[in-house]
Parts: C-alpha cells; structure tokens; sequence
C-alpha cells in the first residue's frame, strides 16, 4: 500500500516502453477505437489546462496503464496517463471532456483525474540522488493527501471528485497492500485520516478506521503520525528538504513504537473492513447531498416554470384587458359583453341632462381641493465646497485656515450652496365602477352626479388627470371615458340588469386609466352591494388584490345593511345615498395626497 503508484519516474529505456506495446502475447483485440481514445486523452489535456494551471502536460488515454495503476503523473516526462476503464460502461463516442460538466457523467473517473492535476500542480519537488528509498516512499505516501488539501484550496468545489476518487485510489491499495505490519496500518491512516484532515473526508465518516489504529498503532503512535502529516500538509510545493525530513520522521517513529506493538494476524482484513465502512459512509453521504442538491434544483424549476406561468397568465390578462377597453370605451357608447361583442340589449343608459348649479358648485371645490393635496414643496439639496460659489461659511472658513497653518491637509468646506427644485404636482386617475343590476337602483342618481363631478375637477386640476365611469351587470357600458376633456353633460342610467361582471369592468378601467402604473394618485371605487356568486367574487378579489399591491387605492361603497364587503377594499356605508359624490370626492383628494 503506497502512494508511489500515482506518481512514476521516467522509464529506465526504451526498452521498458517496448515491452509495453509488444510483450510477445497476441495483439489484444480492442472493443473501441484507439484513435478515440486519443481524442479523449486531447481533450482531458485540455481540461487539465484549468485544473492544474500547466500548459505543458500531456494527456495518454488507452485501457490499461504501465503503471499499473487507475491512472499515474510522470513529473519529468510532463505526461498523465490515464485508464480508459474507469469511464466503464461508457465507449470513447460517449464521452466529451472538453464539455464542461460532461464530467458529472462520470464522477468516479473524473475524480482520479482531478487527483492526477492535483500532484501535477503541486507534486514538483524532487527526491535528490542518493536518498533513502523507504524514506522517499513515506514522503509520497505523505503527498497523497496533501496534494489533495493544496487543490482544494484553488477549487474547493473539486471536493465532491476527491472523496470519490478516494473510493478508486484507496481501496486497491488496502486489497492489495505492498507494506506489512505497522507500516500498513499506518499507510491506511495516512490515507484516510490525512484526508480527514485536509476536508476531503469527515470526521464521522472515517470513525472506523480511527478507532482500528488507535487499537492497533495506540494513541500515542497514532498522535505522532497525525502531527507529521498535519506538517507536511503545510509543506511548500518545492520544499523537497522537508518533505523528506518528514518522511525520515515517519519512518523514527514506526521503528521505534514498532518492537511494542503486537499486530493482530488479520491486519488486512480488519483495515479493509474499516475503509469500506469509511466509504460506505462517505457514499451515503454523497448519495444524500446529490439527492438535497436534485432537490432544490428541482424546486427551483419549479418555481421558474410557476414564475413563468404566472407571467404568461398575466401578459395574456394584460392583452384580454386591453381589448376589453378598447371595446368598452367604444366612441358610440354601445352597451358590450364581455368578449367585446356589441350586446343586442341592456344598455344601462336613460340619456343626458346638464349639470345643476350644486353639481358644477361642487366640481369647482373638488378641483381645489385637489389642487391643494397636490400641491409639493420645492426640495432644497444642501451641499458643501471648499471653493465657490456658495455662500461663505465664517466657523468652516476659519477652521480650514487653522488646518492649513497646523500643516495638515484642510478638509473643512466653507461654501454653502443650496439647490431648490420644484416637485413634480402628481396627476389623479379614478375609475369608478357601479353596480346596475336590480338591487342597486338608488345609486343610480348619485353615482351619475358623483361621476361627473370627479371628471369635471380632474380636468380642471392637472390636464394629465384622467377619470372613467363603467356601468356594469352581465354587460360592460362606458358612462364617462378616460379622455382629457370634461364631460359637458351628466351621462344618467338606470339599474335593472341581472348577474355581474365585476372582473371585467376592473380590467377595463385597470387598462384605460393604468390604474396599476405608479406615478399617479390612483382610486377605483366600486359601488355595489357585492351580492355576488363564488365565482364572480373570487375573479373580482382577485382583480382587487393586484391593484392594492401595485398601490391603488380601492374604495367600496354599499348603500345597505345587507351588503357584503369585498375583501382587499376599504368598506364604506352610505345610509344616504345622495352622500355618494362627497365620500368619492374625499377619496380622490386623500388618493392625491398621498401619492408620492
């Protein structure tokens, strides 16, 4: 069991390589291409640009290696060689390293490569001439882990590649180990308690094989050994002297504990039961993060694709409220159906009359009122200088001439310049929905007169305010329509339609009036009794609840006690129905007032 596996000398001649390619034997029958192979070894030296930070290594991929093991890095031929057989079941066609996150196909072959550009990247010391084999080979039994907690450093997210390349690397080495005696239990926790210890492993995860070399190399022994292999993971890359002072360390401290220690006959079977419960766990534990990572990716899709849904649902509302306005706010004042078809029959409308005295007395005191709720002080932006213009400031002038004369930097600032800007006067948009079906008959009168108050003082107040009256039952009729004139006459109606639609009477005056767009002081109020069916309730709260959360305003006015409250609206009873154009008035001016 060594590490000396992972990292080759150059070969002793040609002849070595030689005997590689033709041993004598029949030439094996290969089950792919070894052109294909080629192109993967091409295409992992490509990769290994990224992982290892060299541009100077190549990459032989073909089934079986000279070294005999999953894959080794040969410092001074500048070469990793790789086995094809750890990409099994999969065929040379299947397989595209140079497609980043083609690997998570292949994690366990993955992971021994990423192993391989780890000692690649920092593997570069040197054994000098003349050094003590055993010493050598306890230095890279040391190097396994700390190449492993040196790349981790640069790509921690290598991590999850490493702990199952320790699976690969780790096991045949316990299976088939070339140390004996203490020195084989201390090569196994070298490589699973130095991996422990760099983060590759977790502590829980590798209790068994903790508690075998406490038993077996004692507390003591195994102290030493976690205190030399905690050093040489601090060790440079370079550092070739004190890798092997901690080699030559290692080997003192198995010599001298050695004679003591009495090894159980069964020491193979007992370290290969231990790192199997190791990886075992380790499996477990990486079965379980990839199913909490499927997971969440799985969550987070699908909330994209409700995410999505919601967006398409909305862009479709947006597009069926757009032509239901346009149908609406028809210029011939046709009573519509839903779908925007003219209806045969329904039309709300009883005629035009001209507005009384009170009424026009009455859209002159909303229209200052509203004046005056949106009316903004000018803000004033207060800055400093050190140099004008600006008015002076005597305290700040003469404290930066003490600082200048104390020879410091002067930092105070004696000009005073103030900036006053005027405050943009926020535009009203108030759409009003009323009920017309046969219970809501007394609101008829004052609902006209309210509506064509608010239209009138709109147009007086801002030439950018804008209001629209829907009368509505199974069918949609415009009263008042979202232009910037005045209506020069009182639209009256009648209520004796049957059913409602409120949801649709909300879009249109959503679209018409941009009722959802900031900007603007914002109020839709609905005059009905909200005596409605499941259906009609939940679309019309629905149309409520994405009004008030992009800001508006929602007022819903009842005339009697049997009135049902809308949920997401502000309830307002009128006893007397002719109060219906003051409650709706106060409720613009506030909308205005609060608009920022």
């Amino acid at each position: 069991m060594s590490a000396h596996h992972h990292i080759q000398s150059t070969p002793e001649d040609d002849a070595d390589l030689a005997r590689w390619d033709d041993d004598g034997a029949p030439p094996a029958q290969p089950r792919s291409s070894p052109a294909a192979w080629l192109r993967v070894g091409a295409e992992l030296g490509d990769r290994l640009v990224a992982l290892s930070g060299r541009q100077d290594l190549l990459v032989t991929c073909r089934p079986g290696t000279r070294s005999g093991a999953p894959a080794a890095f040969f410092p001074t031929l500048g070469e990793v060689e790789f086995d094809a057989r750890l990409f099994a079941p999969l065929q040379p066609h299947e397989i595209h390293p140079r497609i980043v996150g083609d690997e998570e196909r292949y994690p366990a072959a993955w992971g021994v490569f990423v192993h391989e550009a780890a000692h690649a990247a920092h593997s570069v010391w040197t054994q000098p001439a003349g050094a003590n084999p055993r010493v050598v080979e306890a230095a890279l039994l040391l190097e396994e882990s700390r190449v492993e907690g040196a790349h981790l450093i640069t790509r921690p997210t290598d991590r999850t590649y490493l702990r199952t390349s320790a699976r690969t690397l780790v096991m045949p080495d316990i299976a088939h180990p070339t140390l004996q005696g203490i020195e084989q239990a201390a090569a196994a926790a070298a490589l699973i308690l130095g991996r422990r210890d760099t983060g590759i492993l977790d502590a829980g995860e590798t209790r068994a094989v903790t508690d075998l070399c406490q038993r077996v190399l004692g507390a003591d022994l195994l102290t030493t050994l976690t205190r030399i292999w905690t050093a040489a993971h601090q060790c440079a890359d370079h550092d070739a002297t004190t890798m092997l002072a901690h080699g030559q360390q290692w080997c003192d401290a198995l010599d001298a504990a050695a004679p003591a220690l009495p090894l159980p006959e069964n020491l193979t079977d007992l370290l290969s039961g231990a790192v199997k419960v190791v990886m075992a766990h380790a499996a477990a534990t990486d079965a379980a993060d990839l199913a909490a990572q499927d997971a969440a990716a799985n969550a987070m899709a699908s909330r994209s694709k409700a995410q999505a849904q919601d967006r398409a649902q909305r862009a479709g509302q947006r597009r069926k409220a757009a032509a239901t306005a346009k149908s609406v706010f028809n210029a011939r004042s046709t009573t519509v159906n839903p779908d925007g078809t003219p209806a045969p029959s329904g039309n709300p409308v009883t005629g035009t009359r001209r507005p009384t005295a009170a009424e026009q007395s009455a859209a002159a005191r909303l229209s200052r009122a509203l004046r005056a709720a949106a009316y903004r002080e000018r803000s004033e932006e207060r800055t400093t200088s050190p140099t004008p213009p600006g008015r002076l400031n005597m305290r700040a002038a003469l404290a930066r001439d003490a600082q200048r004369a104390a020879g410091s930097v002067p930092t105070a600032e004696p000009f005073t310049h103030t900036r006053r800007r005027n405050s943009p006067t926020p535009p009203l948009r108030v759409g009003i929905a009323v009920d017309v079906s046969g219970s809501m008959r007394a609101a008829c009168k004052p609902v006209a007169s309210a509506a064509w108050i608010v239209a009138r003082a709109a147009a007086l107040t801002d030439p950018d305010s804008r209001t629209a009256t829907i009368a509505y039952d199974r069918h949609l009729t415009a009263l008042t329509r979202p232009t910037h004139r005045a209506p020069e006459r009182v639209t009256t109606f009648d209520a004796t339609g049957g059913h409602h639609n409120l949801a649709n009477a909300i879009d249109a005056l959503d679209h018409g009036l941009e009722l959802s767009r900031p900007g603007a002081g914002r109020l839709l109020v609905i005059v009905t009794d909200a005596r409605y069916g499941s259906d009609e309730t939940a679309q019309a709260v629905t149309r409520v609840k994405q009004l008030t959360t992009a800001g508006c305003a929602v007022l819903q006015l009842t005339l009697t006690d049997k009135s049902r409250h809308l949920p997401g609206t502000t309830l307002l009873h009128l006893p007397q129905p002719s109060s219906a154009p003051v409650a709706i008035a106060k409720a613009a001016t506030d909308a205005i007032r609060r608009t920022r």
